[in-house]
């Protein structure tokens, strides 16, 4: 199944300490081109990223952009009671030792060392989050990149059945464009009151049937068209395959062209070339 080299997905992930966000978006390029850009605390991630997508995708420029949106709840603190409990007892047993000693204030003892603590973020199951995401995200987002594909794929498909059409109509109108060259020199030669040797004129009407004849053409055409429909239904890119068909298709159209004797032949060579040149700005976008 052809692929588009163009997707977007934007997928979200609620974890105990906050909002994770992650875009993934790419656009047509040669070869594979990865950019990241990512939360430092999360910076040790990128090559698992770069390995996932280097097993998926084969072609395009990929953006992808992780957000970290902490909680102020996972900034809050904890009260360590059994430390406070003993600092308590202390407290007491300095009252009764020392009743003259004034008593510390509420956030006085908040302050004393081991009595609260920051709950923070427990960065490896952060991490295994984000990886997670990424996953759910990468299935997202080469499902776009196959349904676009799809689409691509079926356009190409309509062109290629016109240029079917085109093939069949040049076939068709072959014979009597061949008789029509020929009595158009005929008549040529008789206007200018030629004296006619039969023998060279069969041997000019040959050459000129020889040039004339696209059959050849026409044959390579289908074969092409066979190939491309062939490659449309092949797993894995299939882009820089279908560029190359593409290049094939344009020569024999221009042959078509160059030993066409009629105007009906030149249209029809007109007409391949333009259905040519949409099927390839369509596989510009493909994987």
């Amino acid at each position: 199944m052809a692929h588009s080299m163009t997707a977007f997905t934007r997928q979200h992930r609620e974890t105990p300490w906050g909002t994770l966000s992650l875009e993934l978006r790419s656009v047509n390029q040669r070869y594979l081109e990865p950019h990241f850009r990512l939360p430092e605390t999360l910076r040790n991630l990128e090559p698992h990223y770069r390995e996932k997508l280097r097993k998926a995708v084969a072609r395009g420029k990929i953006e992808c952009h992780l957000r970290f949106e902490q909680d102020d709840t996972a900034k809050s603190l904890t009260i360590n009671h059994t430390r406070l409990e003993t600092l308590a007892q202390t407290m007491e047993a300095i009252q009764r030792r020392l009743p003259q000693s004034s008593m510390p204030s509420t956030l006085a003892l908040l302050d004393y060392p081991g009595v609260t603590a920051s709950e923070g973020v427990d960065n490896d199951a952060l991490h295994a989050e984000a990886l997670a995401l990424f996953d759910h995200a990468m299935t997202d987002f080469l499902e776009g990149r196959a349904r676009e594909g799809e689409r691509l794929a079926e356009l190409i498909r309509e062109r290629l059945t016109g240029i079917r059409a085109q093939v069949a109509d040049v076939r068709a109108h072959l014979p009597a464009v061949l008789e029509r060259q020929r009595q158009l020199i005929l008549e040529r030669l008789e206007q200018a009151k030629a004296e006619l040797d039969p023998a060279r004129l069969e041997a000019e009407m040959a050459l000129l049937a020889q040039k004339s004849d696209v059959a050849e053409e026409l044959d390579r055409l289908e074969t092409h068209v066979d190939e491309v429909e062939r490659q449309l239904t092949q797993k894995g890119p299939v882009g820089r395959r279908l560029d190359f068909l593409m290049q094939e298709l344009n020569r024999e159209a221009n042959t078509l062209s160059s030993k066409a004797v009629v105007t009906d032949t030149t249209r029809c060579a007109v007409e391949l070339k333009v259905l040519i040149e949409q099927m390839r700005e369509q596989i510009q976008n493909m994987e």
